[in-house]
């Protein structure tokens, strides 16, 4: 494997990319401000980077990574925890909607980039990530607790939304920076 990698630089880089955005998901985890079930982390603001730098394949890679890390045990996920049990807990619908959300954020943002501006591709990219992250992880949040749609809507969402948009917004005006460094698209 690392001679295939050695004699391709693009793939290089984009290993070397996906790598330190992973452990960038995981860094952003650490600090965690428990607000009821769901806590607020920096993973938003990592997740949108993630979906406006990477392309789709490269973002599934990034995400797919970061989740594996947590599988095995290693304490990634938020409030240094890690395993199973995190995923299939109240709040691994944000962790399976980190994973969904990127990959559809980034065919967003590279569908859009032809036809639009790049603000306007790296908005909708972001808006398409967290509703799709919110939405998972809504559902399982109200199926795991028991608490119902409404309860777990008001819990699991209503409180995320303006922090949640104002670290896209700084992902988003970082994007370009981040981008011409990274090589991606």
């Amino acid at each position: 494997m690392s001679y295939v990698v050695a004699q391709d630089p693009s793939r290089a880089r984009v290993l070397t990319t996906s790598a330190l955005f992973a452990a960038l998901l995981a860094v952003s985890a650490v600090l965690a401000i428990p607000i009821g079930v769901v806590p607020i982390t920096l993973q938003t603001a990592v997740l949108v980077l993630v979906a406006l730098v990477q392309r789709p394949t490269h973002a599934a890679l990034t995400v797919g990574t970061y989740l594996a890390l947590g599988l095995v045990g290693l304490p990634v996920f938020s409030g240094m925890r890690g395993g199973f049990g995190v995923l299939v807990g109240p709040t691994g619908g944000y962790l399976i909607g980190f994973l969904v959300g990127a990959v559809a954020a980034s065919w967003v943002r590279e569908t859009l980039v032809r036809y639009n501006s790049r603000l306007i591709a790296d908005i909708s990219g972001a808006v398409v990530l967290i509703a799709v992250v919110y939405a998972i992880g809504w559902l399982q949040l109200a199926l795991v607790t028991s608490m119902g749609f409404v309860p777990a809507l008001v819990a699991g969402v209503v409180p995320f939304l303006l922090p949640d948009a104002l670290k896209a917004a700084v992902a988003i005006a970082i994007a370009p920076i981040v981008r011409r460094a990274a090589g991606e698209f």
